[in-house]
């Protein structure tokens, strides 16, 4: 049979032709590797053939009438390398589906003779039906040119018969959707045997669902066939509501329903990117009425969105389904959904619900999928740009959290249970997650970015909730009714039980530390990814119960939250894709220091290794935190310099509690200080000289309230007295200003921050690497600064807070300019003869490997956006600006201290001929200063205080990290997001 003159289409991958007996034939290459792309662009060719042919049926008119075929029609199939493979291939697709409307399948293996040999091999598939009806004809001439040729290509790409069923089987669902656009006519909601082979219950898996209903066919429904899209959403959805109202008795229904939920995680994201669609779910549907409604009262119809969030909720609690039942199974005993008690159906014990059940992996994988679909659905908040206000309601979340949802506790209940009682470790068996699969870990993960999602609520502008759960307004107080209130914030600021309370400490601790573990043997133990949802979940914790907050602050087990936080900080230090989890870390390290018992128990010894690239030093919890904080700020990524001002006031913040600072953590302070006092960098910034004011208010503050047992602090400010004279008597005069200025153009080479690291770090740790090219990030929007972020408060002699006024500057109390015979009393050549410790060339505890660091002019041009102009719009510092700051300087403590201290050591240096700074150590410890100080001055805290910025920012932050964590499946991947953009490293 020669092909070559009947021949009418040919492709790289195939060959679509008419043989002599008048059979569609299509063949394909199986001898080729073919991309993902290749076959894309192969579909496209061959829908643009099957639409001519189409044509030119019309043109003839044979679509005016039902038109008759041939019975046994056939289309001869390749895709693989022998017959006897096709044969079981086809005979799977022909047993289990009805492909086309237009009739069976069969399989036949006649090999034939002309092809023997040859690389391209083929069976035979044949058509039963022989009448179809116009609007059948299109799918019909589909099925033979183009869902054929489909079927071949897309097997091609599997290696092994394995995969071969259900490759058939989602290729089908990619052929319905091309066939949904090419109808011209609507089809009819009424005709189920057209809809329900959409989710016909065979199983498939999503990653096939979204590999093979490409974004591109999904725009083109929306944009061709705006009817069938909303008939197939409506259809879908309809599945969902009758699986929850049946309890899905049988297999086939609970799969049905797998698929629908399957189906609309696809298509929601590309109904959100169209402002014009946005709506669709929210419009009303004849015939779904709300409870207590007549039937037919379209009135009260129901719009499509609450009656899909309402059939989650149910199915999440479908007896055999998603929870174990309590019953004896069976058709007979099945349990009504709108009966049963779902707080008796909890997932996990935990927070008000001491029985465990029994894991189901099965369970465990339909709580899954549902719960893709409902963040799917809380995800319209993603195709909105960010507003400054950041109290824009997200109409899914505000549903589904509302009393409208029968169950809102037992699902609150559950997706915090399941998240803190989650033990990716187990019983420690090495190597067990590569043994085992464990299916809990992606439930885990899904159900805390759900919870997350669910508590997205901005506490500063939202009403405040009584005892009951109900608002303290009411409708007669606004104009409009306010919205229904968010139960899962209510609930979550309600828990109040201790037990509850370490139930959810130890689990978030445990998990957080968890990438943390170190074994002997390399990668035995499973580490997770989500820890970035786990800060933001313990972020609403803190911030919307108060009593949480105290009691994680009551022991010393907030230190075991701590420490993981400083790990990741340190770790993602230089890596610009993580800025989102710097400040989120930062934040929540900013809301922890506002309170006393924080700084109270940083004083722990810190004994636990966890390996960072930071200088060994024997310490407390203070010392490590304050290590990690100079290592960002001076190896940093320049993106970091936002917040430099937030990790000096949670300094700050605890300084006044610190008992014992080691010489390590002493140095880096002063190092600091140091850095931030040089002139040129004092001037070249208007908000520079804060962190000066930020570090001289910690020394005041360690020197007032915690003098005997910081000697290694107050011998490193000995040291270092220069840095403070020269403070003090910093020039004000319009040349000196001028000069110091020109310091900074002269410098041509930018001092290497890699110099500040020191070359002796923890053991096991690695230094903190850069993103690697091509990394995704997603952008965020800017904080407030730290005046907006924090108020003042003062601390009473009894310990309570008092709020104190925004005043001008950065410091409490002005502090005048210490007197210059002060300055000169202290400044001697005398310098010299303390000590420097011998053994300082070995330790890295030292200032000489520290002090090689300071802010370059490229470290500095970063700040030069933080903050106003100098004064009055001046673009240059002059004489008056620097007065109004310089003035206000606290350095009249440390001045006294230096004039009391500094004779002192140096006499004893001279009579006893001392050599090593551990006898000056000695002294000071034994030392006093009780009456000498001026008067201490109030501890003043700088406490977080919630706005709509950072409401806004932790909108944008939670969403890009439940963006750029979906990726099996890709659930927004290239769909047009507004409130972020996607960025590449």
């Amino acid at each position: 049979m020669d092909f070559s003159s009947s021949q009418f289409y040919s492709g790289s991958l195939v060959k679509c032709c008419l043989d002599v007996e008048g059979h569609y034939c299509v063949i394909v290459n199986s001898n080729l590797e073919f991309s993902s792309e290749d076959v894309y662009t192969e579909k496209n060719s061959l829908r643009s053939f099957s639409n001519s042919v189409l044509e030119r049926q019309i043109s003839h008119g044979s679509c005016s009438q039902p038109v008759r075929f041939p019975t046994g029609a056939r289309t001869y199939l390749c895709g693989y390398r022998n017959l006897a493979q096709m044969c079981y291939l086809t005979m799977k697709v022909s047993d289990e589906k009805t492909v086309f409307p237009c009739g069976q399948l069969r399989s036949t293996a006649t090999p034939r003779p002309e092809y023997e040999g040859s690389l391209w091999h083929f069976g035979v598939l044949e058509f039963t039906s022989t009448v179809l009806t116009p609007p059948f004809l299109q799918s019909f001439q589909i099925s033979v040119l183009l869902q054929s040729a489909v079927l071949c290509i897309c097997n091609l790409n599997y290696s092994t018969m394995g995969s071969c069923t259900f490759s058939c089987l989602t290729v089908e669902l990619d052929f319905r959707i091309i066939v949904i656009c090419d109808v011209d006519l609507p089809v009819e909601a009424t005709d189920d045997a057209f809809w329900d082979q959409f989710w016909a219950d065979t199983a498939t898996s999503i990653q096939d669902v979204f590999t093979l209903v490409p974004a591109a066919e999904i725009r083109a429904v929306r944009e061709e066939s705006p009817s069938n899209l909303a008939t197939l959403c409506y259809k879908a959805v309809e599945k969902l509501v009758q699986g929850a109202e049946s309890g899905c008795a049988s297999d086939k229904e609970k799969q049905i329903i797998i698929n629908c939920t399957q189906l609309l995680t696809r298509i929601l994201p590309y109904i959100f990117e169209d402002p014009d669609w946005r709506g669709f779910f929210w419009s009303t549907v004849p015939g779904a009425g709300r409870a207590g409604a007549e039937e037919g009262d379209d009135e009260n119809a129901r719009p499509l969105a609450e009656s899909l969030l309402l059939a989650i909720a149910d199915l999440l609690f479908c007896p055999d389904f998603t929870v174990q039942s309590h019953r004896k199974s069976g058709p007979e005993t099945a349990e009504d959904l709108h009966c049963i008690d779902s707080c008796e159906y909890i997932w996990e014990a935990g927070v008000g619900f001491a029985h465990s059940p029994p894991h189901s992996y099965i369970h465990d994988l339909n709580r899954t999928e549902l719960l893709k679909l409902l963040l799917t659905c809380f995800s319209e908040a993603v195709y909105l740009p960010p507003t400054a206000e950041g109290n824009i309601l997200n109409p899914w979340v505000q549903f589904f959290c509302s009393t409208e949802n029968r169950h809102a506790l037992p699902l609150f209940t559950s997706l915090l249970n399941i998240v803190c009682a989650y033990d990716p470790v187990g019983y420690g068996i090495p190597y067990n997650h590569l043994l085992f699969s464990d299916y809990r870990e992606p439930l885990v993960e899904v159900a805390a970015q759900v919870l997350i999602a669910t508590l997205d609520h901005d506490a500063s502008t939202s009403l405040s909730p009584s005892v009951d759960g109900t608002t303290t307004s009411t409708a007669m107080d606004d104009a409009e009714p306010p919205g229904p209130e968010n139960l899962f914030v209510n609930y979550l600021s309600r828990i109040h039980r201790e037990e509850d309370f370490q139930f959810i400490l130890k689990g978030l601790a445990r998990l957080l530390n968890n990438p943390l573990l170190q074994t002997y043997l390399p990668n035995s133990t499973k580490k997770i990814q989500f820890h970035q949802e786990l800060l933001v979940l313990f972020w609403k914790l803190c911030d919307f119960n108060k009593k949480f907050l105290f009691y994680a602050l009551k022991s010393s087990d907030v230190l075991d939250v701590l420490v993981p936080i400083l790990y990741y900080l340190n770790d993602a230090r230089a890596d610009q894709s993580r800025v989102g989890l710097m400040h989120i870390g930062v934040f929540i390290l900013l809301l922890l220091s506002g309170e006393r018992n924080f700084g109270v128990r940083l004083n722990k010894p810190y004994s636990v290794r966890v390996p960072m690239d930071i200088p060994v030093f024997t310490g407390t919890h203070a010392d490590l935190l304050i290590i990690v904080f100079h290592k960002i700020i001076t190896s940093g990524h320049q993106r970091l310099q936002p917040l430099f001002d937030c990790l000096l006031t949670i300094v700050v913040n605890v300084s006044p509690y610190l008992k014992s600072l080691s010489m390590v953590a002493a140095n880096k302070l002063l190092h600091l200080l140091e850095a931030f006092s040089t002139t040129w960098f004092l001037f070249t910034a208007s908000q520079n000289h804060h962190l000066v004011f930020f570090l001289l208010e910690v020394f005041n503050n360690i020197i007032q309230y915690q003098f005997d047992g910081n000697s290694n602090l107050v011998y490193a400010i000995i040291r270092k007295r220069n840095v403070f004279h020269q403070l003090a008597n910093l020039p004000t005069d319009p040349a000196a200003i001028q000069k110091a200025l020109q310091k900074k153009k002269k410098s041509t080479e930018p001092i290497s921050r890699t110099n500040s690291q020191e070359g002796v770090s923890m053991e096991g740790s690695r230094p903190a690497a850069p993103a690697e090219p091509g990394t995704l990030k997603t952008s965020l929007i800017a904080t407030p600064g730290i005046d907006k972020l924090t108020e003042k408060s003062q601390v009473s002699e009894d310990g309570t807070l008092s709020r104190v006024d925004q005043g001008q500057g950065q410091t409490p109390s002005p502090a005048g300019n210490c007197p210059a015979p002060l300055a000169s009393d202290t400044e001697s050549s005398s310098a010299e003869v303390i000590p420097r410790n011998p053994e300082r060339r070995r330790k890295p505890s030292s200032l000489s490997s520290a002090n090689q660091w300071a802010p370059s002019p490229d470290w500095v041009s970063g700040r030069q956006a933080l903050g106003p102009d100098w004064v009055s719009g001046q673009r240059a510092p002059g004489p008056d600006w620097v007065i109004s700051w310089k003035s206000k300087l606290p350095l009249q403590t440390i001045m006294r201290l230096l004039q009391v201290l500094v004779p002192q050591v140096e006499k004893i240096c001279i009579d006893k001929g001392l050599t090593d700074e551990s006898e000056i150590l000695k002294f000071l410890q034994h030392g006093t200063l009780v009456g000498l100080l001026p008067v201490p001055h109030p501890i003043l805290i700088r406490k977080y205080q919630a706005n709509s910025g950072t409401a806004m920012w932790f909108r944008t932050y939670m969403w890009g990290v439940i963006y750029l964590r979906n990726v099996d499946p890709p659930i927004w991947y290239d769909t047009d997001v507004k409130l972020f953009e996607i960025q590449r490293v």
